[in-house]
């Protein structure tokens, strides 16, 4: 099993917390201790489930969790970049991101779901 910290997906999850630490620590005063923080918990939230999701044997289930919390976390970046606390280039810096992760995520997904039936078609095979 490779460890968490070496998966891309990991690195690219892991930047874009750190970007959103970096970005949201300019938020005006208004926003910076809901939306900011917010933004912030819910981007460490996605790094923790990475790493629970790479030690799960049933991987399915989490990273449907992973990718509900992602569309949360992706919609509070919109909403940032709509009330304009976001510039057009750090906008665009967190949706290399976020399309990045997304499509890591979604790749692995369809991987553990064809383990899945894969396992289930071969354990029917031999009965």
């Amino acid at each position: 099993m490779v460890l968490y910290d070496d998966l891309p997906v990991y690195a690219d999850v892991y930047e874009l917390t750190k970007l959103l630490y970096v970005f949201t620590k300019d938020f005006s005063k208004e926003y910076k201790h809901s939306l900011g923080h917010d933004l912030r918990r819910d981007s460490a939230r996605l790094s923790r489930s990475i790493y629970k999701i790479n030690k799960s044997r049933d991987k399915a289930a989490l990273l449907d969790e992973f990718l509900d919390d992602f569309e949360l976390l992706k919609i509070e970046i919109r909403l940032s970049y709509d009330l304009h606390l976001l510039s057009n280039g750090k906008q665009a810096q967190l949706a290399r991101l976020t399309d990045s992760v997304g499509r890591q995520i979604t790749g692995w997904r369809n991987a553990s779901s064809n383990a899945r039936v894969s396992m289930v078609t071969a354990v029917e095979s031999e009965q």
